[in-house]
């Protein structure tokens, strides 16, 4: 059974810094896009960024475009979010997924495993 744990939220002033993790578990991770997604209260789960297989292509969306960088560490199943200039809209729970090949998805609904999230809360 493929596992996904997130670590990491916490509470920030904005203008600071958290770096989320998430271990995976029950499959070769090595293989596989990984992505974080988050939801706020009110809201749809939106797409946040993306990593290939081998971390080689990220992806981002607008509104965090130069501020969050997604990166992996295979060897030790662990895929990251550093996140650097926290804007109270930030805030929401953070949740990393999976997919089922090496290559990023093209829609959200694509991505096959899911975590349990860690929230993020950012103080104005």
């Amino acid at each position: 059974q493929v596992q996904l744990a997130e670590s990491g939220g916490g509470l920030v002033q904005a203008g600071g810094s958290l770096r989320l993790s998430c271990e995976g578990s029950g499959r070769t991770f090595s293989r596989y896009a990984m992505g974080w997604f988050r939801q706020a209260p009110g809201n749809e789960r939106e797409f946040v960024a993306a990593i290939n297989y081998n971390g080689d292509s990220t992806y981002y969306t607008d509104s965090v475009e130069g501020r969050f960088t997604i990166s992996r560490d295979n060897a030790k199943s662990t895929v990251y979010l550093q996140m650097n200039s926290l804007k109270p809209e930030d805030t929401a729970v953070y949740v990393c997924a999976g997919g089922d090949r090496g290559r990023v998805p093209a829609m959200n609904n694509e991505y096959t495993y899911w975590g349990q999230g860690t929230q993020v809360t950012v103080s104005s």
